[in-house]
């Protein structure tokens, strides 16, 4: 199987073969000819099995068609939920497409720094748009592009975009689009609470699955280690000296726990930075591109890194702190073993932390064996479960929740006229 026997274009091939594509991945094999054809498309698959390629290669296929004298204008809208997936999105888009002999125009536009470059960099137009949805928002409304010509919607890591927290962004987004256009839907994980948020945004889907959305890749080693938390630091030291790590992503619940961790390997003599949200813009690209040189042996992270971090070779991937749900310990993990490279996965359990591990457990179907390392054995017991407090349980109040508003705007866009492939 080739990308020509998919009906890439040999410049898109070649492009692709540059970029290490040697051969379409399950997910690409599936998921090209479903959109070179015009159709709306579900895509689960895990991180690291080649998904972006998956959309972002037959949407160029279809751009390209044709479009050697056509003004330059918004034809494919990619959201995503982070700056650094944007980022990354938009220099795939850019390397697989600069072959072409009319090279797509690429805009990447994202928080968190100055618009001004951004609405530079809309003049003239744009081909292809990656951006997380506020920064989108501001654009239009300063006028720097139109939506009305988009034809095709790409969700990445749409779980998370059809979640909460970019519920209302997403709503006023897709009342800006042309009714008639085709949507793709990708993400490594999709809750049925989400789905069902998708259901109205989508026409006749095809739904393509490469393993199951929620199973980690099987190529990464799975350790639970308990550790009281005090001695947590003292035995990241100790594992990352042993094993001779490199290339190590260690992830904690805040951001002062990042630079407080970070500072204490630093000390110690090995080579680490903190990663997260209060650094600049800037200052996140730079601690990736030195990661990814292999200036940093460590990085210290909140979820910032958990979801479009594509670090190869990435050895080892810690739960200093545990996540908070067990959709985010896939994104996690899912940081190694990439590209069907072997990883390793660590999780640091304590006494507090015991149950909530075995919730994760028991929704990622694992039973992971306790591990104690020499000289840093755990001193307290696991917690008993906690009594039910008396009361009637929490009632729904009137007002809607934000996933109401989303299926209200879904339902509308839908009402204004039928969604069907472009």
């Amino acid at each position: 199987m080739s990308f020509l026997s998919l009906g890439i274009s040999p410049a898109l091939a070649r492009a692709g073969e540059e970029l290490g594509f040697a051969e379409p991945t399950p997910i690409q094999t599936q998921a090209i000819p479903v959109v070179l054809r015009g159709a709306d498309l579900l895509g689960l698959a895990q991180t690291g099995s080649g998904k972006t390629a998956a959309f972002v290669l037959p949407v160029l296929e279809r751009l390209l068609a044709g479009a050697a004298h056509t003004p330059r204008r918004v034809r494919a809208l990619v959201l995503v939920p982070t700056r650094e997936l944007a980022a990354q999105v938009g220099e795939v888009f850019r390397s697989l497409g600069h072959l072409a002999p009319r090279p797509p125009k690429v805009a990447v536009l994202f928080g968190g720094v100055s618009v001004n470059p951004q609405m530079m960099g809309l003049r003239g137009g744009a081909d292809v748009v990656v951006a997380t949805p506020g920064r989108l928002l501001d654009l239009l409304e300063r006028n720097a592009l139109r939506l009305n010509q988009v034809e095709v919607l790409v969700l990445d890591e749409a779980d998370q975009l059809l979640d909460l927290g970019f519920a209302d962004e997403l709503a006023r987004v897709l009342a800006l689009l042309p009714a008639r256009r085709q949507n793709l839907f990708f993400s490594a994980t999709f809750p049925a609470a989400v789905q069902a948020l998708a259901e109205p945004l989508l026409h006749e889907p095809v739904r393509v699955e490469i393993s199951s959305p929620e199973t980690p890749v099987a190529a990464i080693a799975q350790r639970a280690i308990a550790v009281d938390p005090d001695r947590r630091t003292e035995l990241l030291r100790h594992l990352i000296k042993e094993g001779g790590w490199k290339r190590v992503l260690v992830f904690v619940a805040t951001r002062y726990a990042a630079d407080h961790v970070a500072w204490k390997l630093y000390k110690n003599g090995l080579f680490c930075t903190p990663l997260h949200g209060d650094m600049s813009q800037g200052k996140r690209t730079e601690v990736l591109e030195q990661f990814r040189e292999g200036r940093w042996d460590i990085v210290v992270t909140t979820d910032l890194a958990a979801r479009g971090i594509d670090i190869a070779d990435l050895s080892v991937v810690v739960n200093y702190d545990l996540p908070r749900s067990a959709v985010q310990y896939v994104h996690r993990i899912g940081r190694t073993g990439r590209a069907g490279k072997s990883g390793l996965a660590i999780s640091f359990i304590s006494a507090a932390t015991e149950a909530h591990f075995q919730l994760i457990e028991k929704r990622q179907h694992l039973v992971l064996p306790r591990e104690q390392v020499p000289g840093f054995e755990p001193t307290q017991a696991p917690l008993p479960p906690p009594l039910a407090a008396p009361g009637t349980g929490g009632i729904k109040g009137k007002r809607p929740s934000k996933k109401d508003k989303l299926r209200a705007a879904a339902a509308a866009v839908a009402d204004a006229a039928p969604t069907k492939a472009a």
